[in-house]
């Protein structure tokens, strides 16, 4: 038998049981040592994505052109992605059971899904004709709604992230 998520003794319960979430929750200074290295590394993750949409969306980059301006970013967004994934795992497991009960930790994970896909999408269409539209503009249809898309979609995930705290008492 498959133990439920959120009934007593379900994953949500073992998960806040945890020795891991115990010592952060029970910290004086573990939680907000996580929570400033998860906003630090959000903010890298939205500064960097966002330097790449404004440049999607016609803003041009005096510099050097779209590819090789998600060549520079790309190293930094993931090594940032990579680390807000593990901090915001560790604010999770402090109280899995209040932050799985959480609609907008629920949106922010649907959210960062649908950015997921939408990267996706951009990578395996508008990004594969780069080379025709590289240190064009504007840029091509294709590429503005990605960026408009992605912007919009990470500014929501912020919101969602500073509303998460603020929703309701979490347990």
């Amino acid at each position: 038998m498959v133990p439920s998520l959120e009934t007593e003794g379900g994953l949500m319960q073992t998960l806040y049981d945890s020795a891991i979430a115990t010592a952060i929750r029970e910290s004086g200074t573990l939680f907000p040592w996580i929570e400033s290295a998860h906003v630090l590394m959000i903010a890298i993750v939205v500064g960097t994505i966002a330097i790449v949409d404004l440049r999607l969306i016609g803003f041009s980059s005096h510099r050097r052109g779209a590819r090789q301006l998600i060549v520079d970013m790309l190293p930094f967004t993931w090594v940032a992605f990579v680390l807000a994934i593990g901090t915001g795992t560790l604010l999770f497991l402090s109280n899995a059971t209040g932050y799985y009960e959480s609609m907008p930790f629920r949106f922010k994970l649907l959210a960062i899904f649908i950015a997921g896909i939408n990267m996706a999408v951009f990578h395996l269409t508008a990004y594969r004709k780069i080379g025709e539209w590289d240190d064009r503009l504007p840029t091509p249809r294709a590429a503005k709604v990605a960026g408009i898309t992605s912007l919009t979609l990470w500014i929501l995930i912020v919101f969602l992230g500073r509303w998460i705290g603020y929703s309701y008492p979490l347990a």
